[in-house]
């Protein structure tokens, strides 16, 4: 790990120094892709989080000048970082974001409430208010002792949250989906842009070859992926469901789970790659707050069966959408990218795949992928920039 000193080590975006901050960098997941585009774009830049693993990530995020929270030198951090979050803000407010000119967060939790100093612009990349004191409470604590019991601290991080998102704490908020603006309005009372994520469409590339006959899923195995949906719904389908993925549910979600789903783990960026050529569609049983996962999958040139909620909303094309009880809702895009289901569950998701199989000769691999390249990584560098320059200008 290299340790940044101060802003004489930050990279210049013309003759900007810049503070990059993200909540914590322990695996390759969305939020850290977006960084790692950022990283290449900025490279040298000094980077504040939480809680740092070297080689988790990318070579352009490591070659950063990071500098960890003294959280990450608690015994334990490396693994029970999630169970400190009582104390994220606390250690957000100590990073020493002193002389830079400009201050990028890409925030899912605190990084976005780190304390700037006065006419230092901020500009927050926002993955999502934090999903576990708002629109995921239920997902994360339920609705029993654990939720009663947690109520006074998720009321206090409510109102900190909050208040650090007023103008004179965060300047500028961009959001990653038209969904996440609507929450910005809707918990903060502040307008936001939208600039999609970056979604690295020249490594995936769809294959000459015909597709394999298996369904794919890309798990996080947290309660709001609900891999639980897809494996019900194959329970008692012919068909098999590649789950590629790791996280703290997966050995649940294992030992019950039928023969014909396939739990890989974690796997290479290449590998993933072949998966997505080869797969029938994307599984998508989630509400994302964009979901790069589904754009990669369209990459490939295959299509993808989503919950027809959030992120799903802005990525994919729908021919059909499958709502209660099986019912074909309406008709969609003729130049579509998958299919929707309107209800979480796995009888909505097993209608909508007959649905998809009935309609399998309409999706067309030129129009998925033509659909996904305008996600690329030059567009969102691009339009980023823009927003940096006139915050510096103005």
């Amino acid at each position: 790990m290299r340790v940044a000193c101060g802003p004489m080590q930050a990279a210049m975006l013309g003759p900007v120094r810049l503070a990059l901050v993200h909540d914590w960098v322990t695996g390759m997941r969305g939020g850290e892709r977006v960084l790692d585009v950022i990283a290449q774009a900025f490279p040298g830049s000094d980077l504040y989080t939480l809680f740092y693993e070297e080689g988790a990530t990318s070579p352009a995020i490591d070659a950063l000048n990071v500098q960890v929270s003294s959280l990450a030198r608690l015994p334990g951090a490396r693994r029970h970082y999630r169970k400190l979050l009582p104390l994220y803000p606390w250690a957000a407010d100590r990073f020493p974001l002193e002389g830079y000119d400009l201050v990028l967060s890409v925030s899912h939790a605190v990084a976005k409430n780190v304390k700037v100093e006065p006419g230092t612009p901020h500009l927050s990349y926002c993955l999502t208010p934090m999903r576990y004191i708002w629109d995921q409470i239920d997902a994360y604590l339920g609705k029993g002792p654990r939720r009663f019991l947690s109520a006074p601290l998720v009321g206090a991080l409510r109102r900190y949250d909050r208040a650090r998102s007023h103008p004179e704490h965060v300047d500028r908020f961009i959001a990653i989906s038209e969904t996440v603006a609507e929450r910005i309005e809707q918990h903060y009372g502040r307008e936001a842009a939208v600039i999609h994520p970056p979604v690295e469409t020249e490594r995936i590339l769809p294959d000459q070859q015909s597709p394999d006959d298996f369904y794919l899923l890309v798990g996080g195995f947290v309660p709001y992926k609900h891999e639980d949906v897809a494996i019900e719904a194959f329970r008692h389908r012919s068909e098999r469901l590649v789950i590629v993925g790791e996280g703290p549910t997966r050995q649940k979600l294992m030992r019950g789970a039928p023969a014909n789903v396939v739990f890989t783990g974690r796997v290479t960026d290449e590998a993933l790659a072949g998966y997505f050529q080869r797969c029938r569609a994307l599984i998508y049983p989630q509400e994302e707050d964009f979901g790069i996962a589904a754009v990669e999958a369209q990459a490939a040139g295959r299509p993808v069966i989503a919950l027809g909620r959030g992120g799903a909303l802005d990525t994919v094309r729908p021919l059909l959408t499958v709502g209660a009880e099986g019912r074909v809702a309406e008709a969609g895009d003729a130049e579509a990218t998958g299919v929707y289901f309107l209800d979480q569950t796995p009888e909505s998701l097993n209608a909508a795949i007959d649905v998809f199989e009935a309609h399998l000769d309409e999706f067309k691999v030129a129009s998925i992928r033509q659909h996904a390249e305008r996600f690329s990584s030059k567009r969102f560098v691009a339009e980023l920039k823009t927003q940096m320059d006139s915050l510096v200008q103005s």
